[in-house]
């Protein structure tokens, strides 16, 4: 299957693509921290009490601070990255990264760095106290535990859709489908990331615990699945001096609740978060209803120190049923309104004008994209056929992320492609027909739309000149939504005619 050049399948080259990837910050942290670095007055605590205030702004220090001296011991604490660079060097840093206010950066960073909050609160209510010689290393390694997928998803934002649409709601395996969005095992690029980047060691273990020591993970989860008799777990510990050991590591405590607040991302009562509050449970040597206590009391914490936001906070799920799952199947979307339909009736008058009012096919697609957008096709993706070098390339998108403009696909590594391109035609997936069709469309058109609910069409005024791809979001395609995306079909092809007679 043919991938964008946007997104890469393998661990060096997608190392390659995210190592200069710019996380950007929110601008009052920003401002406020250039403000400390110029205060002279100030020393490294109160500096670091400021960038605390930004997790992107602490780990571009603390992973600055490690690159710069690798083969040194690593940092895990701001105030050890700023006494490392220097604050010179750091006003420096802060000037290269963008400043934005939170509607201008990427929903699914924003989202992510919340979970990470969110994980950070649960180690430091669960673990640091007793581990207070430790706070550091459990605090910031909680918090930046993620942050491989902060890089990932500000680059690719779509993925995240399609993790939470494809893994917790239609439960799909995981290792098939990072292999198909990814090209390689999350936990590996995540894991050859954190050691690219230098960061804290605690990061790097956590991941080599969840990659190379399966089997202990599996014999501690079946032992915490006994939490209502824990004298009975420590026999078992106590006879497998191994698993005990490697159970009790301290680092242990970071992935431990970044699990916790992933798994509570979608669902308190499923299975997932069970098994991270029975495993945390063990660790902790506490009966499952009190870890749950806790684990809920630390949500509610986390979700007052986020403060009121339009992203998804794991705490309001607290307010629904026990088994409620809170990333649900996308429902049928809203018909477009009145506004819509009269710039959809203006493009499609456009587009059957005779002679063609079009003075080149940018201004055509752009009419085309635009009318088909309109109909409340929320994602739309326009390829124009390239025969001589065999290629589909994009030229129009709505809806989409910034990769989909530079998408180019190569029809003859796709079944599915090679048919449409053959003759004007329609594929409609639905969930009854993806299981046939999906595993022939390109990993990198799958990745910008996951979806269960997709039209494919070729179009042209013989042999098919364009693509189109659309789709209203994930929800279910109604009947008349599908034939009004016919009728606007009928006109982009009758443009095609059209303009090829002008251009003829």
């Amino acid at each position: 299957m043919t991938t964008a050049p946007s997104l890469p399948r393998s661990i060096p080259a997608w190392i390659r693509a995210l190592d200069d990837v710019q996380l950007p910050a929110f601008a009052g942290p920003h401002a406020r921290v250039g403000a400390a670095l110029r205060d002279s007055s100030l020393s490294m605590r109160q500096i670091a009490d400021e960038i605390h205030a930004s997790p992107v702004l602490a780990l571009t220090f603390i992973r600055e601070a490690n690159r710069s001296s690798a083969g040194v011991n690593p940092v895990d604490s701001l105030e050890s990255a700023l006494s490392r660079i220097g604050l010179r060097r750091a006003e420096e840093l802060l000037a290269r990264i963008p400043a934005r206010e939170p509607q201008e950066m990427p929903r699914a960073l924003r989202q992510m760095v919340l979970i990470s909050r969110h994980a950070s609160q649960q180690a430091n209510g669960l673990f640091a106290g007793r581990l207070a010689r430790l706070w550091q290393e459990i605090h910031w390694g909680s918090l930046l535990f993620l942050a491989p997928v902060w890089v990932l998803l500000t680059a690719y934002p779509q993925l995240l859709e399609a993790w939470e649409q494809r893994l917790l709601v239609r439960r799909e395996p995981a290792r098939r489908l990072e292999q198909e969005l990814l090209g390689v095992p999350l936990q590996e690029l995540c894991l050859a990331l954190a050691r690219h980047w230098h960061l804290p060691e605690w990061i790097v273990q956590g991941y080599r615990l969840l990659g190379g020591n399966r089997r202990l993970l599996i014999k501690a989860l079946r032992i915490a699945r006994d939490n209502e008799h824990p004298l009975h777990q420590q026999q078992l510990l106590d006879a497998d001096p191994d698993l005990r050991r490697w159970l009790t590591l301290p680092s242990n405590t970071i992935v431990l609740a970044n699990g916790l607040a992933l798994a509570a991302h979608h669902s308190w009562g499923d299975v997932h978060s069970l098994r991270w509050q029975r495993l945390a449970g063990l660790y902790l040597q506490l009966p499952l209803g009190e870890v749950q206590q806790l684990v809920h009391q630390h949500a509610v914490e986390s979700a007052r120190a986020f403060g009121p936001t339009e992203l998804w906070h794991p705490a309001q799920g607290l307010l629904w049923p026990w088994q409620s799952r809170f990333q649900q199947r996308q429902s049928r979307a809203a018909p477009p309104d009145a506004q819509a339909l009269a710039v959809w009736r203006e493009q499609c008058r456009l587009l059957l004008a005779e002679p063609s009012p079009f003075a080149n096919v940018l201004q055509l697609t752009q009419a085309a994209c635009l009318a088909t957008h309109s109909l409340g096709l929320q994602r739309v993706l326009l390829l124009l056929v390239d025969r001589r070098q065999q290629r589909l390339v994009a030229q129009q998108s709505a809806g989409l992320p910034d990769a989909a403009a530079r998408l180019v696909l190569a029809p003859e590594q796709s079944q599915v492609l090679r048919r449409l391109l053959e003759k004007p035609a329609l594929l409609r997936l639905r969930p009854d027909n993806l299981a046939s069709y999906s595993a022939l469309l390109p990993g990198s058109l799958k990745s910008l739309f996951a979806s269960e609910h997709l039209l494919l069409r070729s179009l042209g005024a013989g042999r098919p000149a364009m693509l189109l791809v659309v789709d209203q979001d994930g929800a279910p395609i109604a009947d008349a939504t599908l034939q009004a995306f016919e009728k606007t079909v009928q006109c982009i092809e009758r443009a095609i005619g059209h303009f090829a007679k002008r251009t003829g």
